[in-house]
């Protein structure tokens, strides 16, 4: 850890892994919820409803259980610098959700 610049992007690294796998991994669990066609005059919006709420809180479990497992891995004095991937972990749920609907 003696040079910050590459940690930094080793830890990048990292966080775009996690994301891609938990993007394509809910999106292939979440494959047969919902609704691909909300263009019909008969469509309600609870199908999709569903499958963004199932999104989201399995999305937040799966974050839980990776901040808990890094957390518990890396030295205390760097615990702080956690919370910063996991504010930009939440905004990027927001854009898979977006995505995920498209």
């Amino acid at each position: 850890m003696s040079n910050g610049k590459y940690n930094w992007l080793s830890w990048l690294f990292y966080f775009i892994v996690f994301e891609l796998v938990m993007y394509f991994g809910l999106s292939y669990v979440l494959s047969g919820m919902g609704m691909s066609d909300q263009v019909q005059p008969e469509n309600t919006i609870v199908p999709n409803w569903v499958k963004a709420v199932t999104f989201i809180l399995l999305y937040i479990l799966g974050l839980l259980i990776v901040v808990m497992l890094v957390s518990n891995m890396m030295p205390s004095k760097y615990r702080g610098q956690l919370m910063r991937w996991v504010y930009l972990a939440l905004l990027g749920m927001l854009l898979m959700l977006f995505l995920l609907f498209n």
